[in-house]
């Protein structure tokens, strides 16, 4: 998969632009934000440009263009000063419509200051010559927009200001020379940039590539902006002496502006000019690492993802592969900044996705088919291990401690003779499907089913540090959940349907054990033989749930439970202490949810506690809020603020639960005046609870 990611990398870098994934835009969008990163630059070249602005259109109050005498009188007060170059961003290819003698008045400036770089365009356009069946044929004309001879005659050089735009429609290359007219000619910044070495400014050599990557100072204005205006009206005298000078509008109205790195569509052609010469002169352009290098790693780095989502995790090889990102976006950053590198890091980017994604989706499905495989032996749980674990260590037999959970339907061989088989089938899967989401909730495991029956296992093959209390939630909703499973049976059995559940916990021998044709991941051991015992002994003492001394250990206090009695496992001498756990259905005395503040005063040594309660009934109160060092087995007396009931509540009794702040209170004195204010509310509430379960049955008939 790691080769395939690397064939599709090296594919998108190639021919991306036909495809979703557009790498080369997506290399200029990094590219811009390695300037963004990177920040603005002082310029080093002395440029200024004189600035076509608006200021200047109202304070002149002319209409462009302007006349180009006006021009020649800028270019006279410039020169007066000794600048090292001028260079004017502006097109002088047609006769001034304010005649020859505006022509010839600008020519004479730019001879009298002999160092002035004048623009030309080139352009193309296609000429039709013949139209046929099959469309239009002709030639492509090429067209040098020359300044007028009476105008460049004495200028110090000519060119061109033609620039190329990348493909997302920003402006990074300063063009050093241009085809036109059968001739090669030179840039406009490259004529600038002559002219002021010729002056004696010290500059780096120039490069012999035909155009190069601007190495942008900043935002529009980072260089020196002078309006045009204050020139002409010699406000400026001395200003451009050792100066390098362009000469441009500035205007967004006269279109001549462009998106760059630091600028949205507003960075004028005359400052562009200025950041290439700067760049020129300093020899700081922006280097590109070739596109064979980018591409080579680009691969690599598909490899890359590859093996890291093979040896690791997802998550783990997830982590990995970002920190390997991570490197390579901090590498093309120093390599930018330090040393106006620009190593095409998207490309990375996309094969170290690639690699990844591609590995961890293969690796997703592969894992699909093998739970496919194996789901007839194992639960979702264990196969889900199972599948993860390459080295089959989950799998081996060894000690664990465990909690084991047994569960049938009382009486079900006797049930099973009133029904015709798929009706047996149909309630089995019913009531095993209920049942087994009910266990997994509780991050428990399915060892088998056994006909009507259930194993369980807990803290296996996954650790819990809750096994015991989870395998008793397991239980009690197991008695919550046969209630309406029952009430659909009863009218066709004639018996309501009951489970006994049977739980203990111990040191069993855990894993993958069977033959070579079939094996299951199960326990065997004594603590298995009494879970399964307790199960059986549920209808002998008439209660739905039995706990072991030994998983009563890890519960004590956190469920309501009594002492049933003492037995022997067959083939064990030693006798075991069993539990009853009351579900809450099966409670004395009927709740009400109650919301009230509670003093709670410990008898004996007279502490004083405030909590809330959440519910309240004849024989107790839910309290929330209480701290853990009021333990189950203190007594206490408490007294409740009227709120709901009607009046104050006092009475004493004795925490019999915990579970978090939660606490439940057992009433053993009840105030006389109190106990009917209670049985009255808690009637009050039934009814409510009565209302509220018909009114949706009512909505939906």
């Amino acid at each position: 998969m790691g080769i395939l990611s690397a064939a599709a990398t090296v594919a998108l870098v190639f021919f991306g632009h036909n495809a979703l994934v557009d790498l080369e835009l997506l290399e200029y969008w990094a590219l811009d934000r390695l300037f963004e990163f990177r920040g603005q630059r002082p310029p080093t070249a002395p440029i200024v440009i004189v600035a076509i602005d608006e200021a200047t259109f109202q304070e002149l109050n002319l209409q462009w263009p302007f006349p180009r005498k006006l021009h020649g009188e800028l270019l006279d007060r410039i020169s007066a000063d000794g600048p090292l170059a001028v260079g004017v961003d502006l097109i002088f290819d047609t006769p001034s419509r304010f005649g020859p003698e505006d022509d010839a008045a600008l020519g004479a400036a730019i001879t009298r200051a002999r160092n002035v770089v004048l623009a030309l365009a080139l352009d193309t356009d296609d000429q039709p010559l013949l139209t046929t069946e099959r469309g239009e044929l002709g030639v492509k004309r090429e067209m040098t927009n020359m300044p007028l001879p009476v105008i460049r005659q004495g200028a110090g050089a000519i060119g061109s200001v033609n620039v190329r735009v990348d493909r997302d429609s920003h402006l990074r290359r300063a063009l050093l020379r241009v085809p036109g007219g059968g001739e090669w000619w030179p840039g406009f910044d490259v004529e600038m940039y002559r002219l002021t070495r010729a002056a004696g400014f010290p500059a780096r050599p120039l490069p012999e590539a035909g155009e190069v990557i601007i190495n942008y100072r900043g935002r529009p204005s980072t260089f020196e902006w002078i309006p045009y205006y204050r020139v002409v009206r010699g406000e400026m005298e001395g200003w451009f002496r050792g100066k390098i000078v362009l000469i441009g509008p500035t205007s967004e109205k006269q279109k001549d502006v462009f998106t760059t790195p630091f600028a949205r569509g507003d960075m004028p052609g005359v400052e562009i000019h200025a950041n290439a010469l700067d760049t020129l002169i300093r020899g700081d352009r922006i280097r590109e690492v070739p596109r064979l290098v980018s591409t080579i790693l680009a691969a690599l780095a598909a490899l890359a993802g590859s093996v890291l989502a093979v040896r690791l995790r997802a998550a783990r090889a997830l982590v990995a592969v970002l920190l390997v990102w991570a490197a390579a976006s901090l590498l093309a950053f120093a390599l930018f900044r330090f040393s106006e590198v620009w190593m095409r890091g998207m490309a990375m980017t996309v094969g170290l996705a690639l690699g990844y994604g591609a590995t961890v989706l293969e690796n997703f499905v592969r894992e699909q088919r093998e739970k496919q495989r194996l789901s007839r032996f194992f639960s979702p749980d264990v196969l889900r291990e199972v599948v993860r674990d390459r080295d089959g260590h989950l799998l081996r037999p060894r000690r664990r401690f465990v909690t084991v959970l047994f569960s049938d339907i009382r009486g079900f061989t006797t049930i099973s003779e009133r029904l015709q088989p798929e009706q047996v089938d149909e309630m089995l899967r019913e009531y095993l499907t209920v049942m087994t989401e009910v266990v997994f909730r509780h991050r428990g495991t399915i060892d088998k089913y056994m006909g009507d029956g259930i194993m369980a296992l807990y803290n296996a093959p996954r650790e819990d540090s809750e096994h015991a209390l989870n395998a008793i939630r397991t239980a009690l909703e197991f008695q919550e959940r046969v209630i309406p499973f029952s009430a659909r049976w009863e009218a066709k059995l004639g018996v309501p349907i009951r489970c006994g559940v049977g739980i203990n916990s111990g040191e069993a021998i855990v894993g993958s054990l069977g033959s070579k044709q079939r094996n299951e991941y199960t326990a065997i051991g004594d603590p298995v033989n009494l879970a399964a015992r307790l199960e059986s002994v549920t209808k002998d003492y008439r209660v739905p749930i039995i706990i072991s001394e030994f998983t009563y250990e890890h519960v004590k206090g956190r469920f309501p439970t009594h002492e049933l009695d003492t037995v022997t496992v067959k083939g064990k001498s030693q006798a075991v202490k069993i539990y009853g756990v009351t579900p809450s259905s099966m409670r004395r005395h009927p709740r009400a949810q109650l919301d009230a503040a509670a003093q709670l005063t410990a008898v004996g040594d007279g502490r004083v506690c405030r909590a809330r309660t959440f519910d309240i009934s004849e024989g107790g109160l839910g309290l929330v809020g209480v701290p853990d060092d009021w333990t189950v087995g203190s007594k206490v007396e408490v007294r409740l603020d009227g709120g709901e009931v009607g009046r104050r509540i006092v009475a004493e009794g004795t925490i019999v639960s915990r579970r978090g702040d939660k606490a439940g209170l057992q009433f053993s004195a009840l105030d006389e005046a109190s106990a009917p204010a209670v049985a009255e509310y808690v009637a009050r509430g039934r009814e409510r609870d009565e209302i509220d379960e018909a009114q949706p049955d009512a909505s939906r008939r």
